[in-house]
């Protein structure tokens, strides 16, 4: 029989059990109204000092190589050791390689290449290299799990078909990139339940063709990838429209890319529209960067990317994967896919005495939160979905249970249907039924989240109807 608790006007104190357990602060359940549910999180200290590891130093000294090399066009030369995306694709090799020599070897490097066919930004059928370094989880329930992190290691200045001319990349998206190599930095010597992938991808002003072959091979090989970051221009806290030096924008979709004729119709019915798997992805970034990162806000962008624009996260949405773009909140369009030149005493160029590298690092210690959380957290529970036998102002909820031996069971999350964000979050224990009494479906948004016994939150799952 579904577990029934009765109805209060707020989220209920959690028993003595579960306090034992470590899950949440006797704060938590003292009985006063409901704070965000990500005030609740664990703060795991092991992430902690991740997350204070990351080097803004480490983060110039990538990002100054990455701009050396001249241009990083895709098009452009690929043996010259010194210039075009062929050294660059040679340094990222070995700056992965010497960070998988820390990680015992769970950490592995490879060159991920393939040849474009001509289209209308190839002209000649080109080979595209992806840079990627696989840090393999460590528990066998979760290790087939995958979370995604990376940046587009090519470049271009205002002609896009031009590959001579000087395109240091700076900020789109060496940026980017440097977010990927340090948290793979700090985060391969440690050891994580899941998979977490670090790579910089070639290809992207081009039409996003490394990325589209990563997601590609992965969704024809059956890889599980249950997260995607893609992180371009991450570079500066100040732009056209003023400085924010403690926000970086979160993009995600919340109809999916893949939904289908009939998963419309059931969207449509229930108002699921904000409640997608990119969208449940984005908000667990949020709470991790209020837990870990207090300084630097995940300022969530309820949209796919830039208003008609795009990135490498759309290959991965096309294929079903949740996927999120991070890029800082206010852009500087005079330095980007820019000639280098000065014009009416105007600076333009995507140079690197216009990144700020401790910007930068703020914006990977978002990165290093979100994906050691996830991937030492369970995964977000399968089958989840509201009953919809009874006629009634409960909500019947129900979900399967997660196979990993260390759950400690899990929480009901809900909101009011114009929230953005969780509001409420209620430990119902090791349980696969519940019923939220008094709280109508039709009034709310509902969600159900698995929790580990070191306090672990996985991202959320949205029900969907079922008998």
């Amino acid at each position: 029989m579904p577990l029934r608790l009765p109805s209060t006007g707020r989220a209920l104190p959690l028993t003595a059990l579960v306090l034992a357990t470590g899950l949440v602060t006797p704060a938590a359940s003292s009985g006063a109204a409901p704070e965000d549910p990500a005030s609740r999180l664990p703060r795991d200290a092991e992430i902690a000092r991740m997350v204070e590891a990351v080097d803004p130093r480490g983060v110039q000294r990538s990002i100054a190589k990455l701009a050396s090399f001249g241009t990083r066009h895709t098009l452009s030369s690929q043996d010259d050791p010194a210039r075009g995306i062929g050294a660059a694709r040679d340094w990222l090799y070995q700056e992965f390689s010497a960070i998988a020599a820390r990680s015992g070897g769970r950490m592995t490097v490879e060159k991920q290449s393939f040849v474009q066919p001509v289209s209308s930004r190839i002209p000649v059928p080109t080979v595209i290299t992806n840079v990627v370094a696989t840090l393999r989880g460590t528990q066998a329930e979760s290790a087939g799990r995958h979370y995604v992190v990376s940046g587009h290691y090519d470049s271009r200045c205002s002609d896009v078909m031009n590959a001579t001319c000087d395109a240091p990349g700076a900020n789109d998206d060496a940026s980017g990139v440097a977010v990927a190599l340090e948290a793979a930095r700090v985060m391969a010597p440690h050891t994580f339940d899941a998979t977490v992938v670090f790579m910089a991808v070639a290809g992207e002003e081009q039409g996003l063709y490394g990325s589209g072959y990563y997601a590609e091979q992965a969704k024809t090989n059956g890889v599980d990838i249950q997260g995607m970051f893609t992180n371009d221009i991450v570079g500066s806290a100040e732009g056209e429209n003023g400085e924010a030096p403690g926000e970086v924008r979160v993009f995600s979709e919340g109809v999916p890319t893949t939904e289908t004729p009939e998963q419309a119709a059931t969207r449509r019915s229930t108002g699921g529209e904000n409640d997608s798997t990119s969208r449940q992805l984005a908000r667990f970034v949020r709470d991790a960067a209020t837990v870990y990162t207090p300084r630097m806000d995940a300022m969530l962008v309820y949209r796919r990317d830039r208003y008609l624009r795009g990135g490498d996260q759309i290959p991965f949405l096309e294929r079903g994967y949740p996927a999120i773009r991070f890029t800082e909140v206010h852009e500087e369009y005079a330095h980007q896919h820019q000639d280098i030149r000065v014009e009416d005493g105007v600076q333009y160029g995507d140079l690197l005495k216009f990144v700020d590298f401790d910007y930068t690092a703020r914006v990977a210690r978002v990165n290093v939160a979100s994906l050691a959380s996830l991937a030492r957290a369970p995964q977000a529970p399968k089958g989840a979905g509201i009953r919809t036998t009874r006629l009634t102002n409960d909500t019947d909820l129900r979900w399967d249970a997660d196979p990993a031996p260390d759950i400690a069971g899990y929480e009901v999350v809900w909101r009011d249907s114009t929230e953005p964000l969780w509001t409420h979050a209620r430990y119902v224990g090791d349980v696969t039924e519940y019923t939220v009494e008094g709280r109508s479906k039709d009034n709310h948004q509902f969600g159900v989240r698995a929790v580990d016994r070191a306090g672990h939150r996985s991202p959320v799952s949205h029900p969907r109807p079922v008998s």
